[in-house]
Order: C-alpha cells, then sequence, then structure tokens
C-alpha cells in the first residue's frame, strides 16, 4: 500500500498536512492595496518554469449565430523532466440533442518564439501580434476540426492584485507553490472551425484567460467556480476557488467588469453563491440549479459599485468526469487515498439572464450570455 501510495501521488497526490490559512498568501492580500493592474505585452510571457505546473491559455468564443466554443492549449511540466501539451477544443451543442464536439489532441515538437510570446507546434501556431492586442490561432492538428480564429481585445486585459498570483507555503518568501490567473475579457472574434460536418462561422465576442498551476490540482483547490456574462454593453467574469482544509478551505475570488476600452471594476471583493442545488446521483456532488454571482467594491473612478448576476441554470450543458479516462482500479484508488472525485457541471442557460449594475446612483440592467462552470474535486 505504500509503494502504491507513492507511485499514485506522482499522478495524483495525496492528501496534504493541515498547514493553515496562514500557508496560502492570497491575491485577495495584494487588492487590498492594488484592486488590480492592467496586463502588458511582457505579462503575455509563457513561463515554462522547469519544475511540476501547468500553464494554459484558454479562449472563450460567445459567436454572433448563438454557438459557444472553447479552444485551449495546456503546456505542462511533470517534476522538471516531461513536458506534454495539448490542444483542445469543444463546441458546445446547445440544443440538448446530441452530443459536443471535443477533440484533444497531444503536441509534438513545441517551440516558442524568443520572447516567449507565441507558441508552435507541428500543425499549429498560437501568434501574438506585434501591438500585443490581437492573437491568431491556427490549427489542424486534427484534420476532423482545423482551427483559424482570431482574438482581438476590445478592453484593457487586467489581473487581480499586483499580478494575480496567490502562492502557498509556511515560508512566504520560498512558496512551494502558486496560481494565477488573468483576463482579457472583452475580446472581438473572427474566424472559422471546420469540421467534418460543417464550418461554424465564430464572428463574435470572445474571453482569453492565461493561468498557471504551480500544484497538483486537488492540493490547490476543492471547488472552483467560473463565470463568463457577455452584455451588448458590458462583460462580466470571475473565477473563484475554495482551497482545500489542508490551507484552511480558503476562498480565493478574482473578477472583474468590462466595456469597450475601459475597466469598469476589477478586485477580489466578489462572492458566489450556490442558492439551490440537487444531488447529482452519478457523481454524488450537490450539482447547482441556481447561481447568484455579486461583483463588490469601488469603481475606477472611486464610486461604489455592486454588479449581480442571479437566476436558474436551466438543464446543464455537459457534466465532465475529469478521471473518466483513467482506468477504474486507478480512480477507485484516488478517490479513496487522495480524496478526490473531479467533475465540471458547465451550464449556458438558453432563457437570457441579467446583469444588474450600480455605479454610485446610476443602475444599469441588461441581458446577456452566460457560461459558467461550477467544478468539484475533493
Amino acid at each position: 500500500m505504500n509503494w502504491l501510495k507513492s507511485t499514485l501521488s506522482a499522478a495524483v497526490g495525496t492528501q496534504e498536512p493541515i498547514y493553515g490559512p496562514e500557508a496560502i498568501q492570497s491575491v485577495a492580500q495584494q487588492a487590498e492595496e492594488t484592486p488590480y493592474t492592467v496586463m502588458t505585452k511582457d505579462d503575455l510571457r509563457w513561463k515554462a518554469y522547469q519544475y511540476t505546473n501547468v500553464e494554459t491559455q484558454t479562449f472563450y468564443i460567445m459567436a454572433d449565430d448563438g454557438s459557444l466554443v472553447m479552444v485551449q492549449l495546456i503546456y505542462s511540466n511533470i517534476a522538471g523532466i516531461h513536458t506534454t501539451a495539448h490542444f483542445n477544443t469543444k463546441i458546445f451543442n446547445l440544443q440538448g440533442d446530441g452530443d459536443h464536439i471535443w477533440h484533444s489532441d497531444s503536441l509534438s515538437n513545441i517551440i516558442f518564439d524568443e520572447q516567449m510570446l507565441s507558441i508552435a507546434a507541428d500543425n499549429l501556431t498560437i501568434t501574438l501580434n506585434e501591438e500585443g492586442d490581437s492573437y491568431s490561432i491556427k490549427s489542424t492538428v486534427n484534420p476532423n476540426c482545423a482551427v483559424d480564429l482570431k482574438f482581438t481585445r476590445k478592453a484593457p486585459g487586467f489581473a487581480v492584485g499586483k499580478n494575480g498570483t496567490s502562492t502557498f507555503g509556511t515560508d512566504p518568501k520560498n512558496p512551494w507553490g502558486s496560481v494565477s490567473h488573468a483576463f482579457w475579457a472583452r475580446c472581438a472574434v473572427e474566424g472559422t472551425i471546420t469540421t467534418k460536418e460543417k464550418t461554424y462561422d465564430l464572428a463574435g465576442r470572445g474571453v482569453f484567460i492565461p493561468a498557471l498551476q504551480g500544484m497538483k490540482p486537488q492540493h490547490v483547490a476543492s471547488r472552483w467556480n467560473f463565470i463568463n456574462f457577455q452584455t451588448p454593453s458590458f462583460s462580466a467574469i470571475m473565477m473563484e476557488y475554495t482551497t482545500p482544509p489542508s490551507y484552511g478551505s480558503t476562498v480565493v475570488n478574482v473578477g472583474g467588469i468590462l466595456k469597450d476600452g475601459e475597466i469598469v471594476y476589477g478586485g477580489a471583493t466578489n462572492k458566489i453563491t450556490h442558492t439551490s442545488s440537487e444531488q447529482d446521483p452519478e457523481s454524488e456532488w450537490p450539482e447547482p440549479t441556481s447561481i447568484k454571482w455579486e461583483w463588490t467594491g469601488k469603481s475606477a473612478d472611486g464610486q461604489d459599485i455592486h454588479a449581480q448576476v442571479d437566476g436558474p441554470l436551466g438543464k446543464r450543458l455537459d457534466r465532465v468526469d475529469v478521471m473518466g479516462e483513467v482506468p477504474g482500479f486507478i480512480k477507485s484508488i484516488a478517490g479513496s487515498v487522495a480524496g478526490a472525485r473531479p467533475y465540471i457541471f458547465q451550464f449556458s442557460p438558453r432563457e437570457k439572464l441579467s446583469l444588474k449594475l450600480k455605479i454610485g446612483d446610476t443602475e444599469t440592467t441588461e441581458e446577456g450570455f452566460m457560461f459558467s462552470e461550477s467544478t468539484f474535486i475533493s
């Protein structure tokens, strides 16, 4: 059993000791002094650290024709001895009458440009332009899913706090792990994805999120929540995770409200509440059926701000069994040894919800298109 635990730990990790909440240096501590920082081109560099970490670039598309798509590159390093990269695409079936189109393809011959701003592999390029405000994504890695997209930033990119990063460790000067997120929350998208069945014209609105997780996922968080909400005038984004008891079940929340050319609000004083839920029999997790997201703080010009999206989630888009591809006996051991049972619930209600925004004495309400995820890990 000891051999099995140590072997399994290399893949999924065992439970950590109780270090307490003082062993996480939340980005919220930075945000008390600096609510958010505008991203520069330098902030978009790939890190490619030579220790265990996962680095991602995720692009969400909410097309004018109603299509909902995710494109993602995952670059990971295991113990400084092995690097891998995958390119994922997911075209959601919003009608509920068939499967989603999902591809996850391993990449070969991965290289970065000299500035670490763009990445390439066989049959794939993700290129940042010279101005640092637009990405081009081209892929024929999978012959059944050819990608040709362009994301152009329409509002400043931002990270909460000074650098969007929370660190983990009992010595804050020498942390043993970190998690960071940054956001281009309001982008214009143009281009296509071509499958065997059709070509999708994906002109519309988009979000780009670069992230880095320098720890095993079940050591970082036991829960995650995410919302991407787009209205004609505003983009609202929020990411929240709750650490395991080893770090005091600490809640870390980052988010912002943007409009064209402007950050309306950015900060860490936000809140997500699952206002109703039902037990999902397959995953045995309490699947949310209604959620309230609240952004609270000061606007960029110093006024009190409060925004919320609140309402039913409708029929879920998907329930992703993260360990679905892991052999059954490893999966059962992972659950018993590490307490890990990761599932992602994805939602995009067909009935539009509204963003209610109050800045000072001015109130605005706009309907929008929402994509959200609620993840349970351990």
